[in-house]
């Protein structure tokens, strides 16, 4: 038991002394932060600290994030990747990137530790108070990845299911004699309410398609983001459109009565596993209850008889 408090409260020490030390820093970087802000804007220096940088416990997991992405342990394309999939994820911003990993090393310390302290009030072997342990270090480095990956599967399923919708309004839109970045703006702005993700992903591409230089890098860029082969083929065949000139509206209702004949078949294909989805319920409460209802009076009088 000595052992154990002596183990907490070093780790509490360090944790403490790295807590402040970090913390300092921030303060120093507000501090010069606000300085700048007034030098440019001497005529609002009664700004509230809500608009400076958070210090704080998001600050805080920042900046440990940030160290640990410096330090050089996670290489540029796996950080390019976390930032499109928390962008995806609805974890947008300068530091969201900095914030998860930071969130992901405080996890991973802090979750063995409550493990540990709660684990203290039972009687458990040494092997299940490790486990215990370990698996609590598991779930604090591996839950916000598995949350995430979830969150981003969402958005993606959110983008294929809104993007036949999307392809009608552009087909309404070319029809009306829109141009092509205004028929994206138009889209992008009328169905927000019916299917937000594809919505940004259509702002973010009319963005790009206001600063690029090449038109089609942009549309490139929204299949690269999404990694989702409708959206693929959709910017491949928009790329197409405009080097040869081919009619848009009829090749946008083409692929959008193929992807709404592709979503078709995939209800289909899940309505096809119900049967075999549902055997083994079927096994394990149904058949049971049919053998005691159908066997059982026969048992109770072959007891009665032998009795």
């Amino acid at each position: 038991m000595s052992t154990f408090i002596l183990i907490c409260a070093a780790t509490v020490l360090m944790l403490w002394v790295a807590c402040e030390a970090v913390l300092r820093r921030l303060r120093r970087q507000e501090r010069l932060a606000r300085r700048l802000l007034t030098i440019r804007r001497p005529d609002d220096a009664s700004i509230t600290g809500s608009s400076h940088q958070a210090v704080g416990l998001l600050g805080l997991i920042g900046a440990i994030g940030s160290g640990m992405a410096r330090s050089g342990l996670l290489s540029q394309k796996t950080m390019a990747g976390l930032t499109t999939t928390l962008g995806a994820s609805g974890l947008r911003g300068p530091r969201a990137l900095e914030v998860f990993v930071g969130a992901k090393l405080l996890l991973l310390l802090v979750l063995p530790l409550l493990a540990m302290a709660a684990l203290q009030r039972f009687e458990l072997s040494s092997l299940v108070r490790n486990v215990s342990i370990a698996g609590a270090a598991l779930v604090g480095l591996l839950g916000p990845d598995w949350w995430v990956r979830r969150r981003y599967k969402q958005y993606l399923n959110a983008i294929q299911i809104g993007l036949p919708d999307a392809l009608d309004l552009m087909v309404i839109c070319a029809e009306a004699g829109l141009g092509f970045e205004p028929a994206i703006n138009r889209v992008a702005a009328e169905i927000r309410q019916a299917h937000p993700a594809i919505s940004e992903e259509f702002g973010k591409t009319a963005s790009e398609l206001r600063v690029a230089a090449d038109s089609r890098m942009a549309l490139i860029n929204m299949g690269t983001r999404t990694g989702l082969d409708s959206v693929k083929r959709m910017t491949s065949m928009l790329v197409q459109t405009m080097r040869y000139g081919t009619p848009l509206g009829d090749a946008l209702r083409v692929l959008s009565a193929e992807m709404r004949q592709e979503m078709l078949i995939r209800y289909e294909t899940r309505a096809a596993r119900l049967p075999v989805l549902l055997t083994i319920p079927m096994i394990l409460f149904i058949l049971p209850c049919i053998f005691l209802i159908v066997g059982g009076p026969a048992v109770v009088q072959v007891m009665k008889t032998m009795h």
